[in-house]
């Protein structure tokens, strides 16, 4: 097999690949006779069909198999060993002419080949990073605080409703007439439960204002939500269906306030929080506090510094040129299910992270950076860890992030990801080293608009 590769223009390859019979015809032939071996045909003992059959009914399907695998390890090899730095998948050239595969050969086979393009892209101490550190103030502590107190509250009886405090109210439903007189056979809910702060109608939720045990409040279900009749349904006990032509107004007689209090900081607080004895005093638990929040603080400035070397490492490589039409055909051939206009709508965001990807791949490589199969295990841990404290679960203990992050590799979907993860990691933590941090101390509140630009 004769191989020849052209790309004038340095990114728009073109693969030339001249196929002899020589080069497949061993193969072929020893595929039709372990076919022969297999062979099962009317009138013919298993193992004794005539190859002259086998070749009529196989041959040219076993010739263009071998054919497709030999292309396809000749030119993985090639650019292998050509150290060609191939984007995407080959595909079969615009220019190629048809091939009589029936025929003897030879067969001449051109494909296309997007190739990156070339650059180099180095950092050092000359580099300067803008790096934030987000100060530990006392407001940032406070709303801690804050949530803390407001985790671990509770409920308690009152005798008056305030709004401010949204506070849920428990009482008897009754279905009026139109005279406004309890429906003989109406709906009625007993212990019903209502939030009036929720109430999309300013008008009906005034009703409720400064309510006290034993106040009986007339109110309209439908006025009061007017686009959820799920809410009316789940207020009244009734399906969302029988609900919708309901234009009723409803007694609301109170029985019982609850509000939520928050916590006091004392230390039932502490002892909630951080364990019991651990945390002694509203010093302690604020110092506490404040340990905790850094490494949590340190993981947000950290991503975005990892935004902002990308963004400094783009700029300084420039612009750079891709073989768009090639890339827009690779990324149509592999979305067979979209139309053009999807290729042209998602090719600047895809051609931008193919940029992103070719720079990262230099640094990693230049920071010497190679990951182990524990470092894998400990980006999933992490992942879990992330996501179980979503949901408040913050002492998840390590047996449970271990079983969870096996469950996360486990999928093949998630593998590549998380591989991905724990090599920006790495990487991340080597640029701090490599390039020169201009830190900038900031509060939480900066450091939220500086991200939101």
């Amino acid at each position: 097999m004769n191989i020849s590769f052209e790309c004038p223009d340095k990114v728009n390859g073109q693969m030339t690949l001249n196929v002899e019979a020589g080069d497949y015809m061993e193969n072929v032939e020893k595929k039709l006779k372990d076919l022969r071996k297999k062979a099962n045909m009317p009138g013919f003992r298993a193992g004794n069909v005539p190859m002259s059959i086998i070749k009529r009914q196989y041959g040219t399907s076993v010739k263009v198999d071998e054919i497709n695998k030999l292309i396809g390890e000749a030119i993985y090899k090639y650019v292998k060993d050509n150290n060609i730095k191939m984007l995407g998948e080959p595909l079969p050239s615009q220019n190629q002419t048809p091939q009589d595969l029936e025929a003897e050969g030879p067969f001449e086979f051109l494909f296309d080949i997007a190739v990156a393009p070339d650059f180099d892209i180095a950092l050092s101490k000359k580099d300067k990073v803008k790096y934030y550190e987000i100060e530990v103030d006392d407001k940032l502590i406070d709303g801690q605080i804050d949530m803390f107190a407001s985790r671990n509250g509770h409920q308690e009886k009152v005798e008056e409703y305030d709004e401010t405090q949204r506070d849920i109210l428990k009482g008897d439903l009754r279905q009026l007439d139109a005279e406004g007189n309890t429906l003989e056979g109406g709906i009625t809910v007993s212990d019903a439960v209502l939030m009036p702060y929720y109430i999309k109608v300013d008008e009906q939720k005034a009703l409720f204002d400064k309510a006290k045990l034993g106040d009986i409040i007339t109110f309209n279900p439908k006025k009061a939500y007017p686009d959820s009749d799920t809410e009316i349904a789940a207020l009244l006990k009734m399906k969302k269906e029988e609900v919708a032509e309901l234009t009723s107004d409803f007694s609301f007689q109170v029985t019982e306030i609850s509000r939520y209090v928050k916590a006091d900081v004392n230390q039932a607080l502490f002892d909630a929080v951080f364990g019991e004895g651990n945390v002694t005093s509203e010093e302690d638990f604020r110092q506490k506090i404040g340990e905790g929040l850094r490494p949590q603080l340190m993981a947000e400035t950290d991503y975005r510094f990892f935004l902002d070397v990308r963004k400094y490492a783009e700029e300084k490589v420039g612009e750079l040129t891709f073989p768009d039409e090639l890339l827009k055909r690779i990324m149509k051939a592999n979305n067979k299910d979209k139309d053009d206009k999807f290729v042209e709508d998602n090719y600047p965001a895809s051609v931008k992270e193919l940029k992103w990807h070719l720079i990262k791949e230099q640094l990693v490589n230049a920071a010497g950076i190679k990951i182990n199969d524990d470092e894998v295990q400990g980006t999933a841990k992490e992942m879990a860890r992330a996501q179980f404290a979503q949901y408040g679960m913050n002492d998840v203990p390590d047996e449970y992030l271990e079983n969870y992050a096996k469950d996360l590799l486990k999928n093949k979907q998630n593998i590549d990801g998380i591989i991905d993860r724990t090599i920006d990691r790495k990487l991340n933590i080597a640029l701090k080293d490599i390039v020169t941090l201009d830190v900038k101390k900031v509060t939480l509140d900066e450091f939220q608009n500086i991200v939101k630009e």
